[in-house]
């Protein structure tokens, strides 16, 4: 596969969340020709690569993850001073959306360096699309803390947020996190539970915290990646169409 030359930059580079074929021809371009791939996994980078049939060659792959960054971001500017493009990817999804990205875009921008996005797969969106949540206003929150005590405060901070509340959330997490939601946010409160989006066994369960919880925690295993939307609090839940009217 020929891409062409590419403009030199940190060219930030969204990747399938689950489905392969949800790359897109600029990112299979970018992935092409950039003279530098800098990537969260080298391993799930290589594979993707494979199945599109883009050859790494003689071209660098950087691991560039939460470990490493202080230590790798100084190779990667120095690359872009010298003119080189570099691609960017995550490990799934947009980069900057809940991974390592933001600290490398930041010291780019610092520098002077030319950043450039290539949208694509994003789980925040993905989620949306089919949650059947209110869409028009939604907060981000990304992962919630480990500890339910902080977890529980971190909610807290949204309560008075009056939109649709979009969360990430790991398997072995999912019914604590739940168990803390209905606690904050009462039993009422409606709620889309997603799970791997885009994949074979992907799944949404919707209905109250209650009525979700009570399903979810009835399964002996929870696998995939979660993505956990909150329909805002009842009381100021208002359709696109009453906003118009209005």
């Amino acid at each position: 596969m020929g891409a062409g030359k590419i403009a030199a930059g940190l060219h930030l580079v969204a990747t399938p969340i689950g489905a392969a074929r949800d790359i897109t021809l600029r990112a299979l371009d970018i992935l092409s020709g950039a003279d530098v791939l800098a990537a969260e996994d080298t391993r799930n980078t290589r594979r993707l690569l494979d199945i599109h049939g883009v050859k790494l060659g003689e071209r660098r792959l950087l691991p560039y993850h939460d470990h490493n960054g202080a230590k790798m971001r100084p190779r990667i500017i120095e690359a872009l001073k010298a003119g080189q493009s570099v691609a960017s990817v995550s490990d799934a999804g947009t980069p900057m959306v809940a991974d390592p990205g933001f600290d490398l875009s930041r010291a780019a921008i610092e520098e002077g360096l030319p950043v450039f996005s290539a949208p694509g797969a994003s789980a925040l969106l993905a989620a949306l699309c089919v949650a059947g949540q209110p869409t028009d206003r939604f907060f981000f929150a990304g992962f919630a803390p480990n500890k339910s005590s902080a977890r529980i405060r971190f909610l807290m901070d949204l309560v008075d947020i009056p939109s649709t509340l979009v969360l990430y959330e790991s398997p072995n997490r999912a019914v604590a996190s739940l168990q803390n939601m209905v606690t904050v946010f009462g039993a009422d409160r409606p709620v889309s539970f997603c799970r791997e989006l885009t994949k074979k066994f992907e799944e949404v369960v919707r209905g109250s915290l209650e009525d979700v919880l009570r399903i979810v925690s009835e399964r002996p295993s929870i696998k995939g990646e979660i993505v956990i939307v909150l329909g805002p609090p009842p009381e100021k839940m208002t359709s696109q169409e009453e906003i118009v009217a209005a």
